[in-house]
C-alpha cells in the first residue's frame, strides 16, 4: 500500500497473459481505466504441463503484462480486458489480479509492508525490481549483500517501443529486466530497502520495486 495525502491506498498488481503482440492493446487498454502503463515480459511455454496450460503457454509465444493498481481501478481494467479480448473463450488469454503489500517508484514514500488483513503471516515474500536492461545484475550484487540467497532475472520491455508515457513515474523504454527474488520477510525487507537506497529507485525514471506475500514455496534451500 502507498501512503498519500488522502490516507492508505490499496494496489494490486495486475497479470495478462497474451499472446505475442497483444500487451501493447492491453497497456492501452488499461490507460482508459486510469492506469498509467505496465511492464510486458516475454514468454514460450516450452514443456507440456497443467500450469504450463493453465497459464496458456504450451503452443504459442505469449507475453505476459504486469500492471499496479489501485484496486477500484484495476477490477475495471480486468473487466475490459474480459470483454474486449473475449478471454471466455478457450486459449484467448487470461488475467488476474493479486493484492501488493507495497511498492516502491511513485515518489519519495516510506517503506511497509501492508498483509492482507486476517491472513496469516507468510514465511516468504517475492520482491519484484524492474529496471533499465542491464541494471538486472547490479540489483542481484545488492541484494545478495544484503543476505540474498540468490533471484532470477527475467529480460522484459516497456509498454510500446513508440510511447512516451510513463508507469508508475518510470519512463517507458523499450528493455527492461524484472528481477525476481524470494526471501524470508525481515531478509525481504532488507533487500528492498538496500536496492531502493543503491539505485536511488526513489528518483524518477530509476525503476520500480513491489513486493506480495508468498502462499507456500518449494525449492527454495536455506543454509
Amino acid at each position: 500500500m502507498v501512503q498519500g495525502s488522502t490516507g492508505w491506498r490499496e494496489y494490486e498488481l495486475l497479470c495478462v497473459v497474451v499472446d505475442h503482440g497483444l500487451g501493447s492493446r492491453v497497456v492501452s487498454m488499461a490507460k482508459k481505466n486510469g492506469i498509467s502503463g505496465g511492464t510486458i515480459a516475454l514468454g514460450r511455454g516450452t514443456v507440456s504441463g497443467r500450469l504450463a496450460q493453465l497459464l496458456g503457454l504450451t503452443d504459442t509465444r505469449k507475453e505476459i503484462v504486469f500492471m499496479a493498481a489501485q484496486k477500484h481501478l484495476g477490477r475495471n481494467a480486468l473487466r475490459m480486458f474480459a470483454d474486449e479480448l473475449h478471454l471466455n473463450k478457450p486459449k484467448r488469454g487470461i488475467a488476474f489480479a493479486m493484492p501488493l503489500g507495497a511498492f516502491l517508484g511513485t515518489g519519495h514514500y516510506e517503506y511497509e509492508f501492508k498483509s492482507r488483513e486476517g491472513g496469516a503471516r507468510s514465511m516468504y515474500r517475492a520482491v519484484f525490481v524492474v529496471v533499465d536492461k542491464g541494471k538486472g545484475e547490479e540489483v542481484m550484487d545488492v541484494a545478495k549483500a544484503a543476505g540474498a540467497k540468490g533471484g532470477t532475472i527475467i529480460n522484459a520491455r516497456g509498454s510500446s517501443i513508440h510511447e512516451t508515457g510513463r508507469f508508475l513515474n518510470l519512463e517507458i523504454e523499450p528493455e527492461k529486466e524484472m528481477v525476481l527474488i524470494l526471501a524470508r520477510p525481515e531478509l525481504a525487507d532488507r533487500i528492498v530497502l538496500a536496492v531502493r537506497d543503491e539505485l536511488k529507485i526513489d528518483e524518477p525514471g530509476k525503476g520500480i520495486i513491489f513486493v506480495q506475500d508468498v502462499n507456500e514455496v518449494y525449492g527454495v534451500v536455506e543454509e
